[in-house]
């Protein structure tokens, strides 16, 4: 990943790079390295999130519609 850092603005650089990261998950994926996860939790919690997008994108389909 790179990010470029113009007129010496690194905050700004460092801002733009947290976001980057922040999109791909990279932060959610450390946070959940860092303790040992059972497969039976790790399962439970996937299959929880996988209910959560779809709902998500259910409420999304649902709004498009009656919109129109």
């Amino acid at each position: 990943m790179q990010v470029s850092v113009r007129d010496n603005n690194v905050d700004q650089a460092l801002r733009a790079l947290k976001k980057k990261l922040q999109r791909e998950g990279v932060f959610r994926e450390m946070k959940l390295k860092q303790h040992f996860e059972k497969p039976s939790v790790k399962k439970a919690r996937e299959q929880a999130e996988a209910i959560r997008r779809a709902r998500k994108l259910a409420r999304k389909k649902a709004q498009r519609e009656g919109a129109l």
